[in-house]
């Protein structure tokens, strides 16, 4: 049976800026931030099957106060190294999905988050987010990962991985976005990125205008949403910490 953890990364606004600023529910009001600021949270995902120890999106790539990446200490706190890592599923390229991939040592050093894994990467998104560069992609970011031996590039409208791992390419939260499947015969994990990302998500209809295509965002909602009752999937939704993890 697959283990799943969530590595909360907190709550966060994000205005027209594109800018994630941390946000304490205890203390901030959400109207003393920016006009149009939306309030998400962030949480990519350990999954722990028989054969991989695998992350589903990476996260704003922060660091504590101690100097350690976000990431690393949450992985630890449920009892992972990060070089236990196998494989980094990403389902596209934004900074709040990518911003981990990389990061700087003490030393000024570029390193890869996940030093032993291989980080598996939708091919179009990767040119589509050089060439379209921020607000949405730090090239920055993901440019050291590009060129290293640790990419497998992922092709095509679909595919597996190692048999077990689907990847649909979906392209509806923005252009060249994927989504996954994992059936380890035991369960069905389902990881739908910004197209499945929040529980209430799943339950009500309607466009959102930061999707690229927002009716067909809302039409794959529906259709992730009635698939994986009718087989069982396990859902990780990434901007819901609240309720990181269900069956619909």
């Amino acid at each position: 049976m697959a283990q799943i953890f969530p590595l909360s990364e907190g709550v966060f606004t994000i205005g027209h800026d594109k800018l994630f600023v941390p946000f304490d529910e205890q203390k901030d009001i959400l109207t003393d931030r920016p006009t149009g600021s939306l309030l998400v949270e962030i949480l990519p995902f350990l999954v722990v099957t028989d054969k991989d120890v695998m992350i589903f999106d990476t996260g704003l790539g922060f660091k504590n106060p101690n100097g350690e990446l976000q990431i690393h200490d949450n992985l630890r706190a449920v009892g992972y190294e990060p070089e236990q890592v196998t494989k980094v599923l990403l389902s596209h390229l934004h900074k709040d999905h990518s911003g981990g991939v990389v990061y700087t040592d003490a030393n000024g050093i570029t390193k890869t988050t996940f030093p032993n894994a291989t980080y598996y990467v939708y091919r179009p998104e990767a040119d589509y987010a050089l060439a379209t560069g921020v607000p949405s992609y730090f090239v920055s970011d993901i440019e050291p990962l590009l060129s290293s031996s640790q990419v497998h590039w992922l092709d095509g409208e679909e595919g597996m991985i190692d048999g077990y791992i689907k990847f649909t390419h979906s392209g509806a939260h923005c252009p060249q976005h994927i989504v996954y499947l994992v059936d380890d015969g035991k369960d069905k994990v389902f990881f739908g990125g910004d197209e499945a990302p929040q529980l209430k998500q799943m339950r009500i209809k309607y466009v959102a205008k930061y999707d690229y295509d927002g009716k067909k965002a809302m039409h794959l909602r529906e259709q992730y949403a009635e698939q994986g009752k009718a087989e069982g999937w396990t859902f990780l939704f990434y901007h819901d910490v609240r309720t990181p993890v269900t069956k619909l």
